[in-house]
């Protein structure tokens, strides 16, 4: 069985061998994937994001996700089976919920605050070590999910909600900023489907409006086809559009930040 991990948590810290460790002393035949532990601080929708997006291609089995500004509050701790047979393990702030809409919807959920499997005594400020990672590793080592912890109503689990893209207009296409990697590559709320009829196409020209700046980029399949230092706006390895500047920074250079509005006009 794989137990899959994205957190916040960063690679400075001993928070993710910890949790390595508390797995490996519940499951030690369960084998750990370190999806990302570079999530943004507290960024619960990025993570949600990224849970989403990497999950078709993780095997199925446990995945725990841990971005928890709100740990140590009355917010619930969860672990999920989804229809397809995943089981997800996390907050109940939203993080998981993209990913469960992914994997098909939930077939069933339980509240693991108070899970029997959690480690006592539980740390006020560290359930991924107390809570979240000793939950998966007992599911991961055979145990049921309706004994984890106590029954929940689908229905009243968390959710996040990206902001809608706004459409074409005028010729404009409004879009908004959800998140940007480490090399600054800015993804939007759009896809490439969506651009039908707006006069966008492979090879043209952009104009990318930024609040009142205007800059012009060119539609492109990968970063090379620009020169370098030129802005590009391409389809990201996960369907979506994006903004990059080749060998650049184009979060820093267009001061975008998630939820800033984008519109983007054929040239």
């Amino acid at each position: 069985m794989i137990i899959s991990l994205l957190t916040d948590y960063g690679a400075d810290d001993d928070f993710v061998g910890v949790c390595h460790g508390v797995i490996a002393s519940i499951a030690p035949d369960a084998r750990i994937i370190d999806l990302t532990h570079g999530i943004p601080r507290g960024a619960v929708r990025q993570g949600a994001l990224v849970l989403r997006n990497t999950l078709p291609y993780m095997p199925a089995g446990i995945h725990v996700a841990v971005v928890d500004p709100q740990v140590g509050t009355e917010r619930r701790a969860v672990a999920l089976r989804c229809r397809d047979g995943r089981m997800l393990v996390g907050p109940d702030n939203g993080l998981l919920s993209l990913a469960w809409e992914r994997a098909e919807g939930v077939e069933l959920a339980v509240d693991v605050t108070r899970s029997t499997h959690r480690l006592e005594p539980v740390s006020a400020t560290f359930h991924g070590r107390d809570v979240f990672a000793p939950v998966a590793a007992y599911l991961a080592a055979g145990a049921q999910l309706a004994e984890a912890g106590e029954p929940l109503d689908p229905e009243t689990l968390a959710q996040v909600q990206p902001p809608e893209p706004a459409g074409a207009e005028d010729g404009r296409v409004g879009a908004h900023a959800l998140a940007a990697d480490r090399f600054g590559n800015v993804v939007l709320d759009l896809s490439h489907e969506t651009l039908a009829g707006t006069g966008l196409t492979l090879g043209g020209e952009v104009e990318i409006a930024v609040r009142d700046e205007f800059h012009l980029a060119t539609y492109a399949v990968t970063f090379a086809d620009v020169g370098q230092g030129e802005l590009l706006v391409y389809e990201d390895a996960y369907r979506m559009l994006a903004i990059a500047i080749n060998q650049g920074d184009a979060q820093a250079t267009l001061g975008l930040e998630p939820d800033d509005e984008v519109q983007l006009r054929a040239r």
